[in-house]
């Protein structure tokens, strides 16, 4: 028989793995005696050798019977650790491709580049698990393994620290905390294993391990938390009374009113309600000087604190809507630097009798960097009369006729989507100067105490502001300009 390289069999480590190492040089590794023998086979060593003969193999922490491999469970081990990881990493996916893809932003659009980042890097992990578990192949697997159980760790206890926030229940859930309970237990395992060893210059590993996650850490949570305010909203609107003309056929005048909006600031906006009216002023006058203050508080009395007024010679004051109606679609956006105008012809008959004529042009809208709205769902309304839409179905002599639009707004920072209900933005229009617009997550036909606190929360969570113009002008130089 040739003489043939010394064997020896190294300890097992901590998943009964023991190295082969035949003449200096690593020949493999063998859970059992069985591959022992085949990794001897193919180094050219009999079928028969005998394994406790000393001459040919020399054992180290431990003889030929110690093989304490328990192959189910370590299978099962890497089957857990493989399979969690790859779920985080499509999660992880899921959530940071519509931020990375689709947000305004640059720190939204970073933190979604971050989780697709993070979701390659976990598949990653995925595969060193993989090899962890099994050959161990490669010296850094166990530690790749145990950065990617990290990651989820990181990722998913944000998640739930978010959630804690509002304790809302959403599908989400039941990814995000049971991948946090499997997080958990994979960092004990792999820790207890000391998945480190074999990387180079361990110290230096765990140092950058950390310092990435800070920076993670602290960049999602500035992009999360942070709502930006660098750039605030200015809007240029006008309204405005041309000159009037005489009807030849017919004792009207035509009032021309011109209406001018301009997005001046530097965020776009989705415009979610607006309205035009002109109202005719009626009062009564009288030639005895009264007192300013009493006129004031019967003013606030009757209109409101907003609007109340006082005047000397004028009392008993009412106003009557001649015309009122939108001049923008609901749920277009108007971008930076965009404007829009529009002309409306409205009609008054030549002794109408009004004191003054006023125009209000009101608009809300919600800042486009703040969330994305579902324009194909919000722009169709639904009719308050419509007995056979009966979610929006209200009584004419309680609501008289409103235009009710609503649709899906989804958050520029898809992490918050994750962790709240739906939320949506609803608009109610009417004629006359009524407009309503709130976000919410509660279904439209919500009967109950509703809690307003979410509303204006969410409102200020999306930006959503409001924005008015006005004019005033006197009946007598109206009809005068139309030489009436």
């Amino acid at each position: 028989m040739s003489i043939r390289p010394w064997v020896v069999v190294e300890p097992p480590d901590s998943r009964g793995l023991r190295r082969v190492v035949i003449g200096g040089q690593q020949a493999g590794s063998a859970w059992s005696p069985a591959e022992l023998r085949r990794i001897l086979g193919r180094r050219g060593y009999p079928a028969t050798m005998d394994l406790d003969d000393p001459a040919s193999i020399f054992w180290r922490g431990g003889d030929s019977g110690t093989w304490p491999d328990h192959p189910w469970r370590r299978r099962a081990i890497m089957f857990l650790m493989a399979v969690g990881l790859l779920v985080s990493m499509v999660y992880n996916t899921v959530i940071g491709w519509p931020d990375a893809s689709g947000a305004l932003t640059f720190a939204q659009r970073m933190t979604g580049v971050l989780f697709v980042l993070s979701g390659a890097v976990l598949g990653i992990a995925a595969v060193a698990a993989l090899d962890y578990w099994g050959r161990h192949q490669f010296r850094a697997s166990g530690a790749v393994a145990l950065l990617g159980v990290m990651m989820v760790l990181a990722t998913d206890s944000l998640l739930l620290l978010l959630w804690f926030e509002e304790k809302e229940y959403t599908r989400h859930l039941l990814v995000y905390v049971p991948a946090l309970c499997w997080s958990l237990w994979a960092l004990l395992l792999l820790v207890r294993h000391k998945s480190w060893k074999g990387v180079p210059q361990p110290k230096r590993f765990a140092a950058g391990v950390v310092a990435t996650a800070l920076l993670t850490a602290v960049s999602l949570a500035y992009s999360t938390m942070y709502q930006p305010a660098a750039a605030p909203m200015h809007f240029s609107l006008k309204v405005e009374f041309g000159k009037a003309w005489k009807d030849v056929n017919l004792p009207f005048v035509h009032v021309p009113l011109t209406i001018h909006m301009k997005n001046t600031g530097g965020i776009p906006v989705y415009i979610i309600n607006n309205i035009y009216t002109v109202r005719g002023r009626v009062a009564l006058y009288s030639k005895s000087e009264g007192d300013l203050l009493t006129e004031w508080r019967e003013s606030v009395e009757r209109r409101g604190v907003g609007e109340g007024e006082g005047e000397v010679f004028v009392d008993q004051l009412r106003y009557t809507t001649i015309s009122s109606g939108r001049f923008y679609d609901l749920g277009n956006s108007l971008d930076v630097g965009q404007e829009y105008a529009m002309r409306r012809v409205f009609q008054i008959p030549e002794d109408i009798g009004y004191d003054t004529l006023s125009a209000e042009l009101q608009i809300s809208y919600m800042r486009k960097d703040r969330g994305k709205l579902d324009v194909e769902q919000f722009r169709f309304p639904h009719l308050s009369w419509n007995e056979r839409d009966r979610r929006y179905y209200c009584d004419p002599v309680v609501c008289g006729g409103q235009l009710i639009f609503r649709g899906r707004v989804r958050h520029n920072n898809n992490l918050i989507n994750v962790t709240r209900k739906p939320r949506y933005v609803t608009s109610v229009w009417s004629p006359g100067g009524g407009i309503i617009s709130s976000i919410s997550s509660f279904p439209f036909n919500f009967v109950g105490s509703a809690d307003y606190r979410e509303e204006r929360r969410e409102l200020e969570r999306y930006g959503t502001a409001r924005a008015r113009a006005d004019s005033e002008i006197s009946a007598a130089e109206l009809l005068k300009s139309a030489g009436v």
